[in-house]
């Protein structure tokens, strides 16, 4: 026998593509020739595998050897294909007599001594081996991430020879069990941890219990970062589903070892400023996952709004619409879920003050400061919050009396944001701020009063259409949160009290005319 072909998957962001590995082993000068479009990673496999399979005690065949990875258009990188050319070599060379390698796909680095090492993407490629009905064999590395899948057909191996005496027959791999991952330990930090800023937490908790963006604004000091850090605290774990979404982006990136730990705690990014482009939104030849979507199911936290690229910024303006995006470059078109939730948090000038004793930045100045966020950015954030400066007197009253009045804490602001969240996928099916401008018709209706006394006050901001849609959207979230069916002129109120970025730019305006 001299032609062999072996089943493997390759990673195309979250899906993973099937790949044949063909093998034809001919007379000629001994060569070893990869084809298919193989990164230099991949190329470089053509001495790892030999030295594995020499030191393996094989005889690698002094001939002219033609590895055909198909489909030939579709890139392939990284070492996870070191395994299946291996076992195919063997194959068509007629040292591993078997009739199993159609029933299992394989995926794995080689070490120069045969053993096996884990790989980037083996959740994707996991379900991917599921859906055709083959059974995966992985690396011992991937043994953690591959753990969590509810339905696993995935074998784990450690060293060539185990999966060479096991196809032969002669030796068993072990089988992945699954097991339910505990919780993790919960995220660091309690809301009642928090002194004064009531008017914040309450805007975290509806922010919370409606998936809405939010953009926190104020003087430096103020507590908009602690606050921000409160926020997974106070939000439901990950459902199986999500877990399993998320962590399969995650895969991607991140070692195996790592795709255990806190396997249903929401993922909190917060990138520094000077973030490139591909970094927050994702890229490379063969497109990888930026943070956005590292933050998929979770929290994206931009500190120090005003000072990231403006261009940067702008990249997640549709994103943050749609919830997912798409890289395309010369060589791959790959789609990345990107349903997070965004918290910024700026100041709200150079000095850090707009107003006050403590301000020393005229009107001009602040408009140019502001004027680095663009308005439609702006207009994607459902709540915009001041923070102010603490009242005086209120840190030495919390000095005096340590233990005074109680502290609302982050586990009881969850029941509600649980339950708030329960009323919303019973009556949609999903949260409120990813409501259709359909849905909002249906889900948000107004009295005509209602209606009127909310155009007039759009009127005076000058706001959009889509801030419309976004003011019912938090509207409808305070009802729930209240257990109300119906929206009422408080919850607009309270819902036009969450656009100080609005009133800002009015009144800065208006100073200036």
């Amino acid at each position: 026998m001299s032609l062999a072909v072996v089943n493997t998957r390759a990673s195309l962001g979250v899906i993973a593509p099937s790949v044949s590995i063909e093998v034809h082993i001919s007379n000629g000068l001994p060569a070893l020739t990869l084809v298919g479009l193989p990164e230099t990673t991949v190329k470089e496999a053509r001495d790892r595998v030999r030295s594995a399979l020499i030191n393996c005690g094989f005889n690698f065949p002094p001939r002219r050897i033609t590895v055909n990875l198909a489909p030939a258009d579709l890139p392939k990188e990284g070492g996870r294909y070191d395994l299946p050319i291996a076992l195919a070599i063997l194959a068509a060379s007629e040292q591993l007599a078997t009739d199993k390698l159609g029933q299992y796909e394989f995926i794995g680095e080689l070490g120069l001594s045969g053993a096996l090492r884990g790989v980037y993407g083996a959740i994707p490629a996991a379900i991917a081996a599921h859906n055709e009905g083959r059974r995966l064999i992985l690396p011992q590395d991937n043994q953690h991430e591959m753990a969590l899948l509810e339905q696993n057909r995935v074998w784990i191996a450690d060293h060539l020879l185990q999966v060479c005496a096991f196809l032969q027959g002669s030796g068993e791999l072990r089988a992945v069990e699954n097991h339910h991952a505990p919780l993790g330990e919960p995220p660091a930090g309690d809301l009642g941890d928090i002194i004064g800023q009531e008017q914040a937490k309450r805007a975290l908790e509806v922010a919370a219990a409606g998936g809405h963006n939010l953009l926190l604004l104020g003087p430096p000091g103020t507590g908009k970062t602690m606050l921000a850090s409160r926020l997974p605290g106070i939000l439901p774990p990950l459902t199986q589903q999500e877990a399993l979404e998320t962590a399969a982006i995650a895969s991607l990136v991140y070692s195996p070892e790592q795709q255990a730990v806190n396997w249903r705690q929401r993922p909190f990014r917060a990138p520094h400023h000077s973030i490139s482009l591909n970094a927050l939104v994702g890229g490379g030849s063969i497109p990888r996952p930026g943070e956005i979507s590292l933050a998929h199911n979770g929290i994206l936290f931009l500190d120090e709004l005003p000072e990231f690229d403006r261009k940067v910024l702008d990249a997640l303006r549709q994103p943050m619409e749609s919830g997912e995006i798409t890289i395309s470059r010369t060589r791959a078109k790959v789609d990345f879920p990107a349903r997070m939730q965004l918290i910024a948090a700026m100041n709200p000038s150079p000095t850090g003050h707009y107003q006050g004793p403590h301000n020393r930045t005229p009107p001009q100045q602040i408009l140019r400061y502001l004027s680095r966020l663009s308005g439609p950015f702006l207009d994607r954030f459902d709540l915009s919050l001041e923070v102010p400066l603490l009242p005086a007197g209120l840190l030495s009253e919390q000095q005096r009396h340590p233990a005074g009045t109680a502290r609302e804490n982050s586990a009881q602001v969850r029941a509600r944001v649980i339950a708030a969240r329960e009323r919303q996928q019973q009556r949609a099916g999903k949260l409120n701020a990813y409501l259709s401008s359909s849905e909002v018709q249906q889900f948000c209706k107004l009295a005509p009063e209602d209606a009127e006394f909310l155009e007039s006050v759009l009127q005076k901001l000058g706001l959009s259409v889509r801030a419309w849609h976004r003011i019912l959207k938090v509207a409808r979230t305070l009802a729930d949160l209240n257990q109300q069916s119906q929206i009422e002129k408080a919850q607009l109120s309270e819902a036009l009290s969450y656009r100080c970025m609005d009133r800002l730019l009015l009144t800065l305006h208006k100073n200036l005319a």
